[in-house]
């Protein structure tokens, strides 16, 4: 009778010992729920997507005491085509820099500012939802046009994916910018007169360019530069909102715009009419004002 009273007892204690009641049923040893847990499991090649290139061409770091005080819509590149943004809201305040990255799905639970193998659950980053239903994150910002680690936990794979973000400072307007913090004509001291300045274009396919140097001319301390494209195929561009008209229909094609600032990548439009329709398409141009040059 003993033992089987003690057979009875140990049976019982193996049973509740299985039912997990002992360690808190579904939850893990910290307490939270296994299902929405995330892990340092990390995507490999054969489970990511394939990357998008980043041109980070003449890119120089922007801070946030290099801005004033605002907020501001500004663009965000990123290196796989399934961490779509679809709106970023960039905040400065006292020099610091915070973004809300609205995203086009709602595939991610969570990001972490970093490889996913090194991501702390202290410095997760959960998502919010927005009066649209959207999610959306707000990430810290160290600097515009800089490549930054991100990583993103999937809610679906349960594991996190390795990102690249570039913070695009050319997607801000010239009034964003302390004073102090852009080169004008004014404060590299030009004079009235013709000069040559290096000048690189940036983005489209890559395969455009423009001739450099290029010729500059400081008239009553405004600026403009000579574009001489690489090919025919440009009928007009924009820069901050204006539109300009070629300089001459023979040869490749030239306009003389307004050069906002230098050392940092101004973002212009030109039209190409070498498609099948007509297409506007974004660069930006870089003038380098250690290369001016007087012509005189």
């Amino acid at each position: 009778m003993k033992k089987l009273t003690a057979a009875i007892i140990l049976s019982a204690l193996l049973l509740f010992s299985l039912s997990g009641c002992g360690s808190g049923n579904s939850e893990n040893s910290s307490g939270t729920d296994s299902s929405n847990a995330a892990t340092n499991a990390v995507a490999g090649g054969e489970d990511k997507a394939p990357e998008v290139e980043i041109n980070t061409e003449n890119l120089d770091p922007i801070y946030g005491t290099d801005l004033k005080d605002g907020t501001y819509e500004i663009s965000v590149d990123s290196s796989s085509s399934m961490f779509k943004i679809s709106k970023c809201e960039l905040t400065v305040s006292n020099g610091k820099m915070t973004a809300v990255m609205t995203m086009n799905g709602k595939g991610y639970l969570y990001l972490f500012m970093g490889k996913g193998e090194n991501a702390s659950e202290s410095e997760y980053i959960s998502f919010e939802e927005n009066e649209n239903g959207e999610h959306a994150f707000t990430v810290p910002v160290e600097a515009l046009d800089m490549a930054v680690e991100c990583s993103a936990f999937s809610k679906k794979k349960e594991q996190w994916y390795d990102r690249i973000l570039v913070f695009r400072a050319d997607s801000l307007p010239i009034d964003a910018y302390l004073e102090s913090s852009i080169a004008t004509s004014e404060s590299l001291g030009l004079i009235d007169g013709e000069y040559t300045v290096d000048a690189v274009l940036s983005g489209g396919s890559g395969k455009a360019y423009v001739e450099s140097p290029a010729k500059l001319t400081v008239e009553n301390g405004k600026v403009f530069a000579e574009i001489v494209w690489s090919s025919s195929n440009y009928d007009y561009m924009i820069v901050d909102d204006e539109k300009y008209e070629l300089l001459s229909s023979e040869g490749n094609s030239s306009f003389r715009i307004p050069v906002l600032y230098f050392d940092k990548n101004m973002p212009v439009s030109a039209n190409t009419t070498a498609m099948s329709t007509p297409h506007e398409i974004e660069y930006t141009l870089y003038f380098d004002s250690a290369s001016i040059k007087s012509k005189s």
